[in-house]
């Protein structure tokens, strides 16, 4: 008995030793958490989002869920074969081009106006705190940090581990001159070496404006936060960016709600929607959209054009990898809502029109 007592208890300090890792970043405390604490959004000891949203759907049970991940995966739950990908060279990149580069998942490179702006970026090839689970796809890791010119605006959506990212922050921080995020992000950016100077913190509704003619607004999304057992610390959400020349949405993670019309009334309409598409399941239909209700809410934005990303680089979802585009383009096409769908890597031109290849079909072809 008393072995078995000091196995447990080993076990224990191991795993609280592991959970303060580095790489699980921060929580809020002094004048960051005071700040927190004052948000309309902080409410009974968490952020809270615009409506009630319970983590799983009525009767769903976390046994089950869990059975299923294990067990009840499509048999396409990950690609059989390398991805097709091109490689941009975002170093020596015309300055006077308006592009954007999809690196899979919800991380993309922009370049507007003059501008360079990194969202979510994910290059370590892993999503998880711990290497051998939530890998990358084959084919979807042609970038690295080195990779990166100098970045203007270094925007994180959320902190989960599929958008925030420890290794790739980290190695950007001589990169970045600055940091946009949700009020308590800043903590974990901090704890990785970000000065507190470089780092701009929004609650929803609030606006930051570098320079003449570039504005982000913070704006809601239906999500959750959190990288350890601690959640909600941290706020999640969208962003309109406005730029001389265009109306962008970046969207995060996000269930379908009423923001997205909202949003569209208020700041639309918009040249471009880039929202997540994938990673769903009927099991949590509050914090991720099925891809139908996706080109719903990108209608409901006002876009002309939207982008799925949140797929094709890493099976976080019980799904088949490339259901996700398949079931968007379809409802899309119904619904008469254009989609960019470029290659991972591949340049995509804001000003111009583009016809994109399917190329996710790569699998069926000879």
């Amino acid at each position: 008995m008393f072995i078995a007592l000091v196995i447990v208890a080993l076990l224990v300090a191991s795993g609280w030793l592991f959970m303060r890792g580095e790489s699980f970043g921060a929580l809020a405390t002094g004048e960051r958490l005071k700040r927190i604490q004052s948000s309309p959004q902080y409410r009974e000891g968490r952020f809270q989002n615009l409506h009630p949203t319970p983590n799983l759907a009525e009767g769903a049970g976390m046994v089950k869920i869990m059975f299923t991940f294990f067990f009840g995966k499509d048999k396409r739950n990950k690609p059989s074969q390398k991805l097709p990908s091109e490689k941009t060279d975002l170093l020596r990149l015309d300055p006077s081009e308006d592009i954007l580069v999809w690196f899979g998942h919800s991380s993309y490179f922009l370049q507007v106006n003059g501008k360079k702006i990194l969202v979510d970026p994910v290059f370590s090839g892993h999503a998880s705190p711990v290497r051998f689970t939530t890998g990358s796809y084959k084919g979807s890791d042609n970038y690295t940090p080195q990779d990166m010119p100098g970045i203007d605006y270094l925007v994180i959506t959320h902190d989960h581990w599929d958008h925030l990212d420890r290794a790739t922050v980290a190695a950007l921080q001589p990169k970045v001159q600055r940091v946009i995020t949700g009020i308590g992000t800043g903590a974990h950016l901090e704890r990785w070496g970000y000065a507190p100077a470089v780092i701009t913190e929004l609650d929803w509704q609030q606006s930051y404006m570098p320079q003449q003619g570039f504005t982000f607004i913070s704006l809601p999304a239906r999500h959750f936060s959190g990288r350890g057992f601690t959640r909600d610390q941290s706020l999640w959400m969208s962003f309109a960016f406005l730029t001389p020349s265009y109306r962008l949405y970046l969207g995060g993670d996000s269930g379908y709600d009423t923001h997205f019309a909202a949003i569209g009334e208020q700041y639309g309409p918009f040249d471009l929607a880039i929202l997540e598409c994938g990673q769903y399941n009927l099991s949590w239909p509050y914090i991720h959209m099925q891809p139908e209700e996706v080109v719903k809410a990108a209608k409901d934005l006002t876009a002309k054009k939207l982008l799925p990303v949140h797929w094709a680089k890493f099976s976080l979802g019980l799904h088949a990898w490339d259901e996700p585009i398949e079931r968007l383009t379809r409802e899309a096409g119904k619904q008469g809502m254009a989609v960019a769908h470029p290659m991972i890597g591949a340049k995509m031109l804001l000003k111009e029109s583009q016809l994109f290849d399917r190329w996710w079909l790569f699998e069926n072809r000879p």
